[in-house]
């Protein structure tokens, strides 16, 4: 028992030393020194905004549709006498060249039969005339006969009442003035009935000359030439054939031109017009330039074919957009037109633009200086910013609209500011950066900025 109490004691007593050490030890320990540390800096990539000339750009898609397509159909009946051996799908022929004709043997003989009554009429009004010039001689001699006569009778009644001639004299010359007058007034009647002769005539003749010129007309249209270079579609007639008036006999598309009718849903069209933020003239714009949309809009165009040919491309022209908006698809019609699509063909990169090929069409506003970024700059609607003193800036944007990996900067950000295009993790703001501007993105995105292809 008393080995267990000198024990303890023991152990209190080590205790307490062990303690005291401790406290001695911390009180004659040095003060700890801090050292200030920094965040270590984050390698960034920046480019420098800059108002950059910049084209909405919007595409859409359609079907190749011939710009003018010919239905030759037969204005006349009768037997086909002639098809141009080259009538036939696919094939090509150029302007003027006759193509189908129709039986003319009787359209000829009634045109013939109409010109012989022409002549006849012309034949009378030219013998008419002869008469008339010779009734007027006719009279002009009676008219001197009368007044030789009349003195006469003067003359005669002069004597007859110096008693020196008998009556019967008298009575005579008279009846032989009277003689005269009749004959006068009957020149004179024919003579005043030419006119409602020559009416009549002349309008035989007018009714002759027009059907001359609707027979001559209606020979012409026994032939059918190509108004302008033809690619033929679908052809209805063989050789021998009768057909009726109105009946079809080939389908010929003009080589000059193509249309495209795109679907644009509605908030591209959105996108494409964006340029005119802020002009409330647009109806008055469209009324001074004569109803003519695209006068107002300033829309350019591009058509390229929907498979891997990247030299596929054409110039086009927007010609109109569609009066009324899909009430399915809630898409507007942009039709467009390409000019020659058989020119500068390439074969196995650049083919001709035939009917119902499906083409993409690349639809471009006016170019106009605007804040572009790239879209990878952008996030949850903010931007990271390199200031003056190389740290962090997080700045919210307002977006006017995003085309492709750009997006156009309303409001937010100056130009001349840098916007930090890598992706940083974590973000902190005011977070020390080392700046790497590179200028061959800035001029990359120039490009994109106005739809050039990389």
């Amino acid at each position: 028992m008393k080995l267990n109490l000198r024990s303890g004691f023991a152990l209190i007593v080590t205790l307490v030393v062990a303690v005291g050490v401790a406290v001695v030890l911390v009180k004659t320990k040095a003060p700890l020194e801090h050292v200030a540390t920094e965040m270590p800096s984050r390698v960034v990539e920046t480019i420098t905004v800059q108002e950059i000339p910049f084209r909405t750009r919007i595409t859409a898609y359609g079907n190749v549709e011939p710009a003018i397509t010919l239905n030759g159909m037969a204005e006349v009946s009768g037997r086909v006498s002639y098809v141009h051996p080259n009538l036939k799908a696919g094939e090509t022929i150029p302007a003027g060249t006759l193509v189908v004709r129709i039986d003319a043997e009787d359209y000829a003989l009634s045109l013939k039969q109409t010109q012989e009554d022409l002549k006849a009429s012309q034949s009378s009004l030219q013998e008419l005339e002869e008469e008339e010039k010779s009734t007027r001689r006719s009279l002009h001699l009676a008219q001197q006969n009368l007044e030789v006569g009349e003195a006469e009778l003067a003359r005669i009644r002069d004597i007859y009442q110096k008693q020196l001639i008998a009556k019967s004299t008298l009575d005579a010359e008279e009846q032989k003035t009277i003689q005269l007058r009749q004959q006068v007034e009957d020149l004179q009647g024919r003579l005043n009935g030419f006119d409602s002769r020559r009416q009549s005539i002349v309008a035989q003749i007018s009714r002759a000359e027009q059907e001359v010129q609707n027979r001559t007309t209606i020979l012409g249209r026994t032939e059918v030439t190509l108004p302008f270079d033809a690619r033929i579609g679908a052809v209805s007639i063989d050789e021998n054939e009768f057909v009726a008036v109105g009946s079809l006999l080939f389908e010929a598309i003009d080589l000059k031109g193509v249309e495209i009718s795109a679907q644009l849903p509605l908030d591209s069209m959105r996108k494409l017009v964006s340029h005119l933020e802020g002009q409330s003239d647009m109806a008055q714009q469209f009324i001074q330039t004569g109803g003519h949309i695209n006068d107002s809009l300033g829309l350019s165009a591009r058509v390229r074919l929907v498979n891997d040919m990247p030299t596929a491309v054409w110039d086009a022209r927007v010609l109109r957009i569609s009066e009324a908006i899909d009430a399915t698809r809630q898409t507007l019609g942009v039709v467009v037109g390409i000019d020659n699509p058989y020119e500068k063909i390439i074969p196995g990169r650049r083919p001709p633009l035939l009917k119902g090929m499906y083409t993409a069409v690349d639809l471009f506003a006016p170019t106009r200086s605007a804040l572009v970024v790239p879209r990878k700059a952008i996030h949850q609607g903010r931007v990271y910013i390199a200031d003056s003193d190389d740290r962090l800036v997080i700045r919210p944007v307002e977006i006017q609209l995003a085309q492709g990996d750009l997006a156009v900067i309303r409001d937010g950000i100056d130009a001349g500011e840098r916007v930090i295009i890598t992706d940083l993790v974590p973000v902190i703001e005011g977070m020390p950066l080392q700046v790497e501007n590179t200028g061959q993105f800035e001029a990359e995105l120039r490009q994109r900025a106005v739809g050039i292809e990389q």
